[in-house]
């Protein structure tokens, strides 16, 4: 079977959702609490694909020197600091351990 039937089926539900966004009332956007939802899953779902991209490689889970960068940006970031010393703060512990040998 071909695989562009799922493609155009996948476009159109995009589509459709898409459209239902455009037709949901303001006054149910207006509301402070679907707002704080919106936010927060927003969220939620950034920290399951920074998670899943970190611990999985093709099939299986793995962990290197990826787990060891994630915690080194988390800890950047219990102490606040700002965005770009995040990221080099995550590169240089992924550097140090795999200098250590765990890849």
């Amino acid at each position: 079977m071909s695989l562009w039937p799922w493609i155009l089926l996948a476009a159109a539900l995009a589509f459709a959702t898409k459209l239902l966004g455009y037709l949901v009332p303001a006054k149910v956007l207006a509301n402070p609490r679907m707002s704080r939802v919106a936010g927060t899953l927003t969220i939620g779902l950034l920290a399951a694909l920074t998670v899943l991209n970190t611990a999985v490689s093709g099939h299986h889970v793995v962990a290197d020197a990826r787990l060891g960068a994630l915690a080194g940006a988390a800890v950047a970031l219990y102490f606040k600091a700002p965005f770009l010393l995040v990221v080099v703060a995550g590169a240089a512990v992924a550097a140090a351990l795999r200098f250590l040998g765990w890849s």
